[in-house]
């Protein structure tokens, strides 16, 4: 859908000519028309860098081309630059530089525009088109366990359907080649499988709120060890491979314990001091993104210290 179109046109030998220049939420579009009817089109992708767009048309009985440039002469606004033979010879605003955004952008974000940093962006493209299958199975789950045990108002129930969609996912895995399974969809179904089993065998839907506390202080305590007495030696390499930048591993690890540890402290409070509905609601809905949103800033924070810190690079190499 467009969110706006800019028109520029402009006479060139008795001929009516007129630039379109529209832009959405997933990219830009420049059109040039002559009469009416469309010369060239040009589509670019947000994901990749802003530059200046060129129209090149061939005049009837002409043998030099024509060059229509389209650009940004302020960060709202659109201009035009006609040239021929290398000569302007007409300019939608004549006092402004179409350049303008492209040259900011460029002494902005030098990194950002820089080969190195597109091939970084398009590995991370690729690793979330590879992964990404995984998360929306957690989700999936998550939302069952919340739909069952509203409709049932039981959370042994949820908690035990939750345990027979994860093992379908095991076996939906053989007859599809997306990969279903990775880390966040496992560890989800072993979560509910833990919670059933304590249901089943106390019979307390409290036991199953307090799953996260459970499993959050268990890993926790697996990460802190891991990262204060191995320097992250056991877990950090093996999140790297999983990851497109390299990390601190003994800071990325003993982060991801805390982090752990403070979600469990979160569930056990939102369990204890929430009725079950407002339990689920957080369980549900708020949970996973606070979760995601902390573990972004510790792959900054991990990233930005192997940056700061080129030593740490060679120290999580050495092994």
């Amino acid at each position: 859908m467009r969110i706006w179109t800019y028109e520029r046109p402009f006479n060139y030998k008795g001929e009516e000519y007129k630039v379109k220049f529209s832009y959405s939420l997933h990219g830009y579009t420049s059109q040039l028309f002559c009469n009416g009817n469309l010369l060239d089109e040009y589509q670019q992708s947000l994901k990749n860098q802003l530059k200046i767009i060129e129209h090149t048309f061939q005049p009837a009985n002409q043998t030099e081309p024509v060059t229509v440039s389209v650009g940004y002469y302020s960060w709202w606004n659109v201009g035009i630059e006609v040239t021929e033979n290398n000569q302007l010879i007409y300019a939608s605003h004549p006092q402004e530089d179409i350049r303008f955004a492209v040259n900011r952008l460029q002494k902005l974000l030098p990194d950002a525009l820089s080969e190195k940093a597109q091939q970084k962006q398009q590995q991370q493209s690729q690793q979330w088109q590879k992964n990404k299958y995984s998360l929306f199975a957690d989700i999936l789950l998550g939302i069952a366990f919340f739909i069952v045990a509203k409709v049932t108002g039981d959370l042994t129930i949820a908690a035990l359907s939750g345990v027979v969609l994860g093992l379908a996912l095991v076996v939906l895995q053989r007859f599809v080649k997306v990969d279903l399974l990775g880390g966040l969809a496992v560890f989800g179904t072993i979560m509910l499988l833990i919670s059933g089993i304590f249901s089943l065998l106390f019979q307390s839907e409290y036991l199953v709120q307090l799953k996260g506390t459970i499993l959050g202080i268990i890993s926790a305590s697996i990460f802190l060890s891991d990262g204060i007495f191995r320097q992250g030696r056991y877990f950090g390499p093996r999140f790297t491979r999983y990851l497109s930048a390299p990390v601190a591993h003994q800071y990325f690890v003993i982060g991801m314990g805390l982090i752990g540890v403070w979600m469990a402290g979160a569930n056990y409070l939102a369990a204890t001091y929430l009725s079950e509905d407002a339990w689920l609601t957080y369980d549900t809905f708020f949970d996973m993104p606070i979760s995601l949103l902390l573990f972004f800033i510790l792959l900054w924070k991990a990233g930005k210290k192997v940056t700061d810190s080129p030593n740490e690079l060679s120290d999580n190499v050495s092994r």
